[in-house]
């Protein structure tokens, strides 16, 4: 069979983001849930270069889920189970991701983020950031432009 037959539908790959921003940030203020969809998109560009990072994954729902890249779809994570229990019918947060996710897929999200391809919370300092100068900080959330 193949790959196409197996790729996320637009709609399917819209909700993936939905629920990765709902993950990421759906705790968070509307701006942040942006900003996250802007990294996303920013790798779902990148990987799509001629050379691009394959570890990125592919379009949207392959770079939401790809391994070790946004914690709520690790398998340990507390957030990957709220994915799991949430009622996504009565979820307030998740209506908001949805509407980011669908203006993130078509183009039509600016990006506040200056590029960036990787963030944390504010309260913490991974060290893969320790000496990294930011582009943006947005509801508590530090980006960075780590690839290019």
């Amino acid at each position: 069979m193949s790959a196409a037959l197996h790729a996320p539908r637009a709609a399917d790959a819209r909700e993936i983001l939905a629920l990765t921003l709902w993950g990421e940030a759906g705790f968070r203020t509307a701006r942040a849930m942006e900003a996250v969809a802007s990294v996303v998109m920013t790798r779902v560009r990148l990987a799509a270069g001629a050379g691009g990072p394959g570890h990125l994954g592919q379009g949207i729902a392959g770079v939401c889920r790809a391994p070790f890249q946004f914690g709520c779809w690790h398998p340990a994570s507390p957030r990957r189970r709220a994915i799991a229990e949430m009622d996504a019918a009565g979820d307030a947060a998740l209506a908001v991701c949805r509407r980011v996710a669908q203006r993130a897929a078509a183009g039509a999200l600016p990006d506040p983020t200056g590029g960036a391809t990787h963030y944390h919370p504010a309260d913490a300092l991974p060290r893969w950031a320790i000496g990294r100068v930011a582009t943006a900080e947005i509801g508590g959330l530090v980006f960075y432009r780590l690839l290019d």
